[in-house]
């Protein structure tokens, strides 16, 4: 009789454990799902990665224009002859003249250049405006000259105002300067008067 008066017990006890261990588990269930969901991209972050596209027909010589991509400033620099001899000048004063060590993407095979441009369209610069040492965004400088922060031969370029890293017309980081690396270049591509940032002929970045 007591035999079959624990069988009973255990057999309710048994039954009250499987029915609290499915209802944790639907409750599991209930709290994962949100958090697992949190983890999928925003249409806000799909369109920050998208290519974007620019009207450059406004675009004139010396003029410079900053758009944003993946949540990042980028420049297009429309460079005048003069500011494409600076870059020539600026060859032996910066640590990596041919840019053989990429900061955070690999450089375009096109802009692998003195200018560090498509050879089409020399003049148009493109770079992602984030400096390579601490990510501040340095500020154009195009004046030839002594400024201050500068030096007296300075030949025209980018000036980080957070400590000090210079760059010229190309992007390119003067020696002895904080920043270890060039500033990046995005791949991009031009069609007419219309600059497709993050996207070229091999497709998007």
């Amino acid at each position: 009789m007591r035999d079959k008066e624990d069988e009973r017990v255990d057999g309710g006890r048994r039954s009250w454990l499987i029915a609290t261990t499915v209802a944790g588990g639907i409750g599991g269930v209930a709290t994962v799902v949100p958090f697992v969901s949190s983890f999928a991209p925003s249409e806000k972050a799909k369109a920050a990665g998208a290519p974007v596209e620019v009207d450059i027909s406004n675009l004139k010589p010396g003029d410079m224009m900053t758009v944003a991509w993946r949540g990042k400033p980028v420049w297009i620099i429309n460079r005048t002859d003069q500011q494409l001899a600076d870059v020539q000048k600026a060859d032996k004063e910066v640590a990596d003249p041919e840019s053989k060590n990429p900061f955070s993407m690999p450089e375009p095979d096109y802009t692998k250049n003195e200018f560090r441009s498509r050879p089409e369209h020399k003049n148009l610069f493109v770079a992602v405006a984030v400096c390579t040492h601490l990510g501040c965004t340095p500020t154009p400088r195009f004046q030839e000259g002594a400024q201050p922060n500068l030096p007296d031969d300075w030949p025209g370029g980018f000036l980080c105002p957070c400590h000090g890293s210079t760059y010229d017309m190309a992007g390119r980081v003067f020696k002895n300067k904080p920043a270890p690396q060039n500033l990046d270049i995005p791949p991009y591509m031009i069609t007419g008067t219309t600059l497709v940032i993050g996207r070229d002929e091999k497709g998007e970045a």
